[in-house]
């Protein structure tokens, strides 16, 4: 048994606009769910496929701005790339952030809602990833959080130190899922999260009742009766695990 990442699910005030940030910022397509949730995948991409993780923006009344937890890494090919994507982000609507990063090859901006990301420069790790290097996670114990998300998930553990963890979809395909010790990491409501879907075939009952065994909790975010299940990892990162249509 097994789950699978899905998506990156964005809270957002305006989810049609952000939306389409992102999917010009990915190259990739925009469609919507119904009111108030905009997709944004690769042309053509059916779910679920290990070559991408898919993002989804949700309207929420008041999303609160905050130190988040969970942030994208955008892969860059070359040097020109990445100066290229920063100018062509900054023109989508993208400001410059400092979170502290210092002197660093990447670039720190924010979107359009303020939610942070890093364009990197050339890594070889990253040359195969496609628009989304990583998925990173800020933790307190990277140890802990690879083993409980090693274990949630298929995907294959590449790395792991007292700073540092990097998971990759058995598949060798699509975006890593990082966690990088961060001093005071926030324990509020998470603005970003994970979206995981059990395979054809799973219980997501039985998802949900391993991943509680393994240290998962219920969680409580206002969600009321919805057909997903909210729970938070051992950091009390929440994430969601969706039923299958």
């Amino acid at each position: 048994m097994a789950l699978q990442l899905l998506q990156v699910n964005f809270k957002a005030r305006d989810d049609s606009a952000l939306g389409r940030f992102w999917a010009e910022a990915l190259g990739w397509g925009v469609s919507s769910e119904g009111p108030g949730v905009t997709s944004v995948k690769p042309v053509g991409f059916v779910w679920p496929d290990p070559s991408a993780v898919c993002v989804d923006v949700v309207a929420v009344p008041d999303p609160e701005t905050v130190k988040y937890r969970v942030h994208l890494d955008l892969a860059a090919t070359s040097a020109a790339h990445q100066a290229e994507l920063v100018a062509r982000l900054k023109e989508l609507g993208a400001t410059p952030a400092d979170v502290g990063q210092g002197d660093v090859p990447w670039t720190v901006l924010a979107d359009p809602e303020g939610n942070v990301f890093c364009v990197l420069e050339p890594r070889e790790i990253y040359r195969d990833t496609g628009p989304i290097a990583a998925v990173v996670v800020d933790c307190a114990d990277p140890r802990v959080m690879a083993r409980f998300w090693g274990e949630a998930m298929d995907w294959t553990l590449h790395e792991v130190s007292d700073d540092h963890a990097t998971l990759r979809s058995a598949k060798g395909v699509g975006p890593y899922l990082e966690f990088l010790r961060t001093p005071g990491v926030p324990t509020v409501w998470n603005r970003v999260h994970l979206d995981l879907l059990p395979y054809r075939g799973d219980d997501q009952a039985a998802e949900v009742a391993r991943l509680q065994a393994l240290g998962a909790r219920l969680a409580d975010v206002g969600q009321g009766d919805v057909p997903w299940v909210v729970l938070a990892d051992p950091e009390g990162n929440e994430f969601c695990v969706l039923g299958r249509a």
